[in-house]
C-alpha cells in the first residue's frame, strides 16, 4: 500500500486524477476520497463502504466547482452564506451516480485547510465518505485506516492523529428554517445563524 505525507504530493494528485480511491484528511476528519467527476471511482468508493442510497459528501474549493459537476446554481446561491465553513448542506440534484438515486446529497465548500484547497484546485471536487466500515467508529489515524481498508484502496495520506477533530455540521434547509442533521465542528442555529464561525 502507498503511504504519503502530503495531499499535494504529485503522485497523490495523479492517483486521484486517474480514478484512485484513497484515505486522507478532509477539512475536518479522515475520510475515503475520490474524484467526484469520475463515475467509476465513485462507484468503487460506494462498494468499498457498502453504501446503498446513502450518498457521501462532496467537498469543493468553491461554488463554481460544484456547478461544474452539474449542481444547479440557484440551489447553491440559496445557501452560499454558510460557506466556506465545515458545514455540509443537503441539496437536491439529479446526478444519479453521485447521489445514489436519492435526488439529494450533502455538499460543502471548505475553508482553512490550505493544502486541501490546493489539491482541490488541481483535481476538482472530491466525493468523501467516513473512514470506517458500517457500524464501526471512524478512523482517527493512519493505523486505524489501514486496519479497515488494508490494500483495498490505492493510497493513504498520514496527517497524524485526528482524535480531537469533529466532523462537519450537517444541515438541511426546509422552507425558511434549518434542520440540524448532525452537530459538528461549528454551531448553526435553527434560524440559520452560524454561531462560532471564524472570520472569513
Amino acid at each position: 500500500m502507498r503511504v504519503f505525507n502530503s495531499v499535494n504530493d504529485t503522485e497523490v494528485v495523479n492517483l486521484i486524477k486517474g480514478g484512485a480511491v484513497g484515505f486522507m484528511q478532509t477539512d475536518t476528519v479522515y475520510g475515503l476520497v475520490c474524484s467526484a467527476k469520475d463515475p467509476q471511482a465513485v462507484k468503487r468508493l460506494y462498494i468499498l463502504k457498502d453504501r446503498v442510497h446513502k450518498p457521501g459528501t462532496i467537498i469543493a474549493a468553491n461554488i463554481d466547482q460544484l456547478i461544474s459537476l452539474g449542481i444547479k446554481r440557484r440551489y447553491l446561491s440559496a445557501v452560499q452564506q454558510f460557506w466556506p465553513n465545515p458545514i455540509s448542506i443537503e441539496i437536491p440534484h439529479a446526478i444519479a451516480y453521485l447521489n445514489q438515486d436519492t435526488g439529494r446529497q450533502a455538499l460543502r465548500v471548505i475553508k482553512g485547510n490550505r493544502d486541501l484547497l490546493k489539491l482541490l484546485d488541481k483535481v476538482g471536487p472530491l466525493l468523501t465518505s467516513s473512514a470506517n466500515q458500517p457500524g464501526e467508529p471512524p478512523a482517527n489515524n493512519l493505523y486505524e485506516g489501514q486496519e479497515y481498508f488494508n490494500e483495498s484502496i490505492d493510497f493513504y495520506v498520514d496527517s497524524g492523529d485526528l482524535s480531537n477533530q469533529k466532523p462537519s455540521t450537517l444541515i438541511r434547509i426546509i422552507d425558511d428554517s434549518v434542520e440540524i442533521l448532525r452537530e459538528g465542528a461549528i454551531k448553526v442555529t435553527e434560524s440559520g445563524e452560524v454561531v462560532n464561525s471564524e472570520s472569513k
